[in-house]
C-alpha cells in the first residue's frame, strides 16, 4: 500500500505542477523568449563565468562549470542525465524515476524542498522550476543565502520552449554541444511523426479526449499544453481544445464531447484504467466507449517537459492511429 500511495502522491504532485503551468503562462512566455536569447549568446561564448536571467527574472552568475548539481523536479533531472551528467548530479526530486540512475541519487524533497539536505550535499548549482518556484520562494532564498547558485528553469508548455530549456541547461552545465544534439534529434523525430500524420485525410481525423487523472478528479489539457500540441502534430482533434491549460471536467461534460478515442495516462498506478473507463455509468453513448477505443499511455512521456517528449508523441500516435503509426 505504501508503494501505491507513493505513486498516487506523485501523480497529484504532477497535476499541481500542470495547473501551475496554466496560471503562469503569460509570465513564462516572456522568460522563454529571454532564455532563447541567452542560449544564442551562450552558444557564441560557452565559457564561464556565465550570467543568465532565469524564469523568475533573477540574474544568475555561474562562475565555473559545476561539479555538483541538484535538480528539484523530474524534468530537469531527465535533461541532466540525457546530457551525460550522472556523476555531477548529487540530488534529485523525490519523484524522479527516470533514468534508473536517478533512483539511486539522494532525494531532496518533492512539493516541499528539504533545504537542510540540499545544503548538506554542497551543490554548485540548484536547478529549480517555475511551476513550483512561487511556493518554494522561501526555501530557494535560503539556498541562495548560503552562496549557492539557483537557476529557475522556465515552465515550458511547448516543444520550442522545451528545446530552449534543454539548451539553457546545457549552457549552465558546460554541455552545450550535447544539448544541441539532443534538440536536433528531437526535432527530427517530431518531423518524421508529422510527415506520417500529414497523410491522414480530413475525414479520417479522430476526436480525442485525454485524461491525466482518473475519477473522481478527471483532468485534461487544452490549448497551451503539450497534449494539445501533440494531438495537433498527429492530426487528431483535442475535444477539450477550446479551453486553456490544465483543468478538471465532470462526466456529463465529457460525454457531451463525444470523443472517438479516450486516452488515459495513469495506468502505472491504477489497475485496469481501460476497464474503468469502459464501465462508467452513462457513457454508453460515447463513440470511444461503444467501439472500445480506450488506451493508456505513460504519463511521464506526455506531460514531462524533457527529452522523452517525442517518445510520448509516438506512443500517443500509435494509440490513436495504429494503422498509420505502428511499425
Amino acid at each position: 500500500m505504501e508503494h501505491l500511495w507513493r505513486k498516487f502522491s506523485a501523480v497529484l504532485f504532477v497535476i499541481g505542477l500542470l495547473a501551475g503551468c496554466a496560471s503562469e503562462g503569460e509570465e513564462e512566455t516572456g522568460s522563454s523568449d529571454q532564455q532563447a536569447e541567452q542560449t544564442e549568446e551562450a552558444g557564441e561564448d560557452s565559457g564561464f563565468p556565465l550570467t543568465l536571467t532565469d524564469a523568475m527574472d533573477n540574474e544568475i552568475t555561474i562562475e565555473e562549470e559545476p561539479d555538483r548539481i541538484i535538480s528539484t523536479i523530474p524534468s530537469n533531472g531527465e535533461i541532466l542525465f540525457a546530457l551525460g551528467l550522472n556523476e555531477e548530479v548529487v540530488g534529485v526530486s523525490d519523484f524522479a524515476n527516470y533514468p534508473e540512475e536517478a533512483t539511486e541519487k539522494e532525494t531532496i524533497g518533492g512539493q516541499d524542498l528539504n533545504v537542510e539536505k540540499i545544503l548538506s550535499l554542497e551543490p554548485d548549482v540548484v536547478l529549480a522550476h517555475a511551476s513550483g518556484a512561487h511556493t518554494s520562494q522561501e526555501a530557494l532564498q535560503q539556498i541562495r543565502d548560503a552562496g549557492i547558485a539557483v537557476y529557475v528553469v522556465q515552465d515550458a508548455s511547448s516543444f520550442d520552449a522545451v528545446y530552449d530549456s534543454i539548451e539553457t541547461i546545457g549552457d549552465i552545465t558546460g554541455t552545450s554541444d550535447k544539448a544541441s544534439a539532443i534538440v536536433s534529434d528531437m526535432q527530427e523525430e517530431l518531423a518524421a511523426i508529422e510527415e506520417k500524420g500529414a497523410a491522414i485525410a480530413e475525414e479520417d481525423k479522430k476526436d480525442v479526449f485525454v485524461e491525466v487523472a482518473p475519477e473522481p478528479e478527471i483532468y485534461t489539457g487544452g490549448q497551451g499544453t503539450f497534449l494539445n500540441e501533440m494531438l495537433t502534430t498527429i492530426q487528431a482533434e483535442n475535444v477539450a481544445g477550446d479551453q486553456e491549460g490544465w483543468f478538471k471536467m465532470n462526466n456529463e461534460a465529457i460525454v457531451e464531447l463525444q470523443p472517438d478515442v479516450i486516452i488515459t495516462t495513469y495506468g502505472y498506478y491504477t489497475e485496469d484504467p481501460k476497464g474503468s473507463v469502459l464501465s462508467r455509468d452513462g457513457w454508453d453513448t460515447v463513440p470511444a466507449i461503444k467501439d472500445e477505443q480506450v488506451y493508456d499511455v505513460h504519463s511521464d512521456l506526455v506531460t514531462r517537459p524533457g527529452p522523452r517528449l517525442t517518445e510520448g508523441v509516438q506512443e500517443l500516435a500509435e494509440a490513436v492511429y495504429p494503422d498509420v503509426f505502428s511499425e
